[in-house]
């Protein structure tokens, strides 16, 4: 599965302690009506128990934005995050694009959950984005292009 290029997500939460987040860059988009998204949490992740029943809030990273990638991964010596104040949900400060959830349904998916969230609110802005594949990170780059080079 390391060779299928995906997105680097923050979901984020409100613990027991503050904001919290973790790594995932298992996330689809489900249905627009109802707007749902989807996010495969492993059982043993600490976040686990958390997304089932709190609002959450899918970070999706900008290129710049690995070192947060690594933080909420576990890696040691990187800065703290910032938050979004105005944010209903815990929310990183400016990410590629987010999305706000309340827990929706959750599914068996092995040693995952499949945790769907019905989507409250989001926004976006421009950039590129953060990927990994290769079990390494990299870029994919925002065209400039229109659709009219494809006519």
């Amino acid at each position: 599965m390391s060779r299928f290029t995906t997105g680097v997500t923050v979901v984020t939460y409100t613990g027991d302690d503050g904001p919290r987040g973790a790594t995932m860059n298992s996330f689809v988009s489900v249905s627009a009506e109802p707007p749902l998204i989807l996010v495969s949490v492993a059982r043993r992740a600490r976040c686990h128990d958390a997304l089932l029943d709190r609002p959450f809030c899918v970070n999706v990273l900008g290129a710049e934005q690995e070192p947060l990638a690594r933080l909420f991964a576990g890696a040691q010596g990187v800065t703290a995050p910032r938050w979004a104040a105005e944010a209903s949900v815990p929310r990183l400060a400016n990410p590629l694009a987010w999305v706000e959830c309340e827990p929706w349904r959750a599914y068996d998916g092995g040693d995952h959950s499949l945790v769907v969230g019905r989507v409250t609110g989001l926004g976006h802005r421009d950039g590129d984005a953060l990927t990994y594949a290769w079990s390494r990170f990299g870029t994919a780059v925002e065209s400039s292009d229109d659709f009219e080079y494809l006519i």
